[in-house]
């Protein structure tokens, strides 16, 4: 079996054309949906990732306020920036671009942003809203990867389903997602005993563990969809994921690639999000 590989590049795109077509109906009604993105201090990968949404959002239709703050910026400083983005009525949705420097508390900040405008979907809100199955803003990356499921008709319900990787921005929300899908989940990590035989017992598995090419292409159960989350960089600066793309594509019925698979979906994603807050927010 060699399998379907998932273009999510051309899967984001299809979900960008959406947002830029609702976003433009919004403007007919004299709604500018708006994103509000917060960087703070001079990290080149953050500034590179900002500047990616920035252009995306405006591509969207969506409005984009930049607020660049220097790495000694104080909690106090960035959280009333924070506070005075969910007093602006023309701010729908807020993104505060981590990591922080440090110094800063990241979840002091997160819990400050007004849920209604949490478009990155980390808020413990937003959290507690998926957890109890509750409409609400879902992260970005899972709920990409639930939009890449449903690309190659996958069967989510009744499907066993493996998470590597447990951190509150993909791991615990995917494995939510899946689990209010009607999956069975098993939520695999650096304690987990026999991680092969785990995997090899999945339908659905969704790597998001931070190292490359942990998940070798004989742990894939033959016809399972593979979910790529992890992008790690090598010595000779290629880019792999946490699954051996080769062996695993020679059993998978369907697997996303790195670059070019979950990746392009955050961003479509968070577009979304955006034209959703405004939508609900009617201003």
């Amino acid at each position: 079996m060699i399998a379907q590989i998932i273009d999510g590049k051309a899967v984001a795109a299809r979900v960008r054309a959406g947002v830029a077509t609702s976003a433009a109906a919004l403007r007919a009604k004299h709604i500018a949906p708006t994103l509000a993105v917060v960087l703070v201090g001079d990290d080149p990968a953050s500034a590179v990732y900002v500047r990616n949404k920035a252009k995306a959002a405006r591509e969207a239709n969506i409005d984009v306020r930049d607020h660049k703050l220097a790495a000694t910026t104080s909690q106090a400083d960035l959280l009333a920036l924070v506070h005075s983005l969910n007093d602006d009525r023309d701010v729908d949705g807020i993104l505060v671009q981590m990591p922080l420097p440090k110094g800063l508390d990241e979840g002091a900040v997160i819990r400050a942003i007004d849920p209604a405008k949490d478009v990155d979907g980390l808020h413990p809100i937003s959290l507690g809203y998926l957890a109890q199955g509750r409409p609400g803003f879902v992260s970005c990356t899972p709920k990409g990867c639930m939009k890449l499921l449903a690309e190659v008709d996958t069967k989510v319900e009744g499907a066993r389903a493996v998470v590597l990787g447990r951190s509150v921005l993909v791991g615990k929300p995917v494995a939510m997602l899946l689990q209010n899908a009607n999956a069975t989940v098993t939520m695999c990590h650096s304690k987990t005993r026999d991680l092969a035989a785990e995997v090899k017992r999945a339908d659905i598995v969704v790597a998001a563990i931070g190292k490359p090419e942990l998940v070798r292409g004989e742990w894939i159960a033959d016809g399972a969809v593979v979910l790529d989350v992890g992008i790690n960089r090598m010595a000779d600066g290629k880019l792999v994921g946490d699954v051996d793309f080769a062996g695993a594509s020679q059993r998978a019925r369907a697997i996303t690639p790195v670059p070019g698979g979950v990746g392009p979906m955050t961003i479509a994603c968070l577009l979304e999000n955006t034209v959703e807050a405004a939508t609900l927010r009617g201003r």
